[in-house]
């Protein structure tokens, strides 16, 4: 008569099969080993020099690579690295007192997304222009993404949607039924507002950014005019709302400012190539490294015309009389409209 099988068999079986487990996850399973860290906090930094230093120190001890910028207003960064010094990075500023409660954001990368790891010390962490005296408690009122997304279900007559980011950003993702203002740089914004006012009188405005942090004093600028009903802003921008409802009100990609150049949120397209004019959202630099313009091309016509903007471009490339960029671009130039 056969004995049934032992706890021992049991045991070692379950281990045969968790080990079968694991070596069937590494083939056919990409494991994230690292990611990006998005933080922001407006807090009075009484010498920001000193936190410069400590965030310098604590940064390369870590082996994190990325942007922090520190002013007297606080600070605004975005760095990546491995999941466990990450990790430490979050711990280490949670045990700071001004930097408790910071809200980490985490996306998809890690330190390759970074050239180096720059820490500096500014006048504003997002450079906006305008009166210091506008501060980010002056801002409008925060919406958590649920409290977004019914908004934005209930769409209010009076309710204007408010892109508070740049015209290539919002080109390639925006939220339906958004105004989209025509700026190239943050610091536009303001001039925006001042000759647009109009529109935002006895409105209830919701305005939105990448991560929540341009909104803070933009929000602030444009309730100093005193003409909207309302000002809203999304807590945790784009990204906190995406990640809630990834197939919401916000449409196609969310532009970032690193090597990733865009997170995609949903499958809409919502623009073109540059050559072809067929849906693409995909952007790439000019070759050509005096001009560096960022443009959208899609995978065909880029094996077309390679990666130069336009004819003179090509031309200029081909002929070898101007510099061709052999670095990762930085993705700060973007074709004129």
């Amino acid at each position: 008569m056969s004995k049934g099988p032992t706890a021992s068999s049991h045991r070692r079986y379950l281990s045969d099969m968790l080990d079968w487990a694991q070596q069937v996850n590494s083939l056919f399973f990409k494991i994230p080993m690292s990611k990006i860290l998005l933080f922001y906090k407006y807090v009075a930094i009484q010498y920001p020099e000193q936190v410069r230093k400590w965030q310098l120190k604590l940064c390369q001890d870590l082996n994190l690579k990325g942007r922090i910028i520190i002013a007297h207003e606080g600070m605004n960064g975005t760095v990546g690295g491995d999941l466990q010094t990450t990790q430490a990075y979050i711990e280490a500023m949670r045990a700071h007192p001004l930097f408790s409660d910071v809200d980490f954001k985490e996306a998809d990368g890690g330190s390759e997304n970074f050239p180096r790891l720059r820490v500096v010390v500014k006048n504003e962490i997002v450079n906006l222009g305008i009166d210091p005296n506008i501060t980010a408690q002056n801002g409008g009122k925060h919406l958590t993404p649920e409290q977004t997304h019914q908004l934005l279900q209930e769409s209010p007559q009076d309710l204007v949607i408010l892109d508070g980011r740049n015209w290539y950003e919002s080109k390639i993702g925006t939220f339906k039924n958004a105004v989209t203002p025509n700026t190239k740089n943050f610091r536009d914004l303001p001039a925006y507002i001042d000759e647009n006012v109009e529109q935002f009188k006895d409105k209830q405005v919701l305005m939105f950014c990448t991560g929540g942090i341009r909104c803070e004093r933009a929000s602030a600028y444009l309730k100093s005019k005193g003409v909207a009903k309302e000002i809203y802003q999304i807590e945790g921008g784009i990204h906190r709302y995406a990640e809630k409802y990834p197939d919401g009100f916000f449409r196609g990609k969310n532009y970032v400012f690193d090597s990733r150049i865009a997170s995609r949120i949903n499958d809409d397209i919502l623009a073109h190539c540059t050559f072809c004019q067929q849906p693409c959202d995909d952007f790439t630099n000019c070759l050509n490294a005096s001009c560096n313009i960022q443009f959208i091309v899609c995978s065909g016509c880029l094996a077309t015309h390679g990666s130069m903007c336009n004819p003179e471009c090509k031309k200029a490339v081909e002929e070898k009389t101007v510099p061709i960029r052999t670095k990762p671009a930085r993705f700060t130039q973007h074709e004129k409209r």
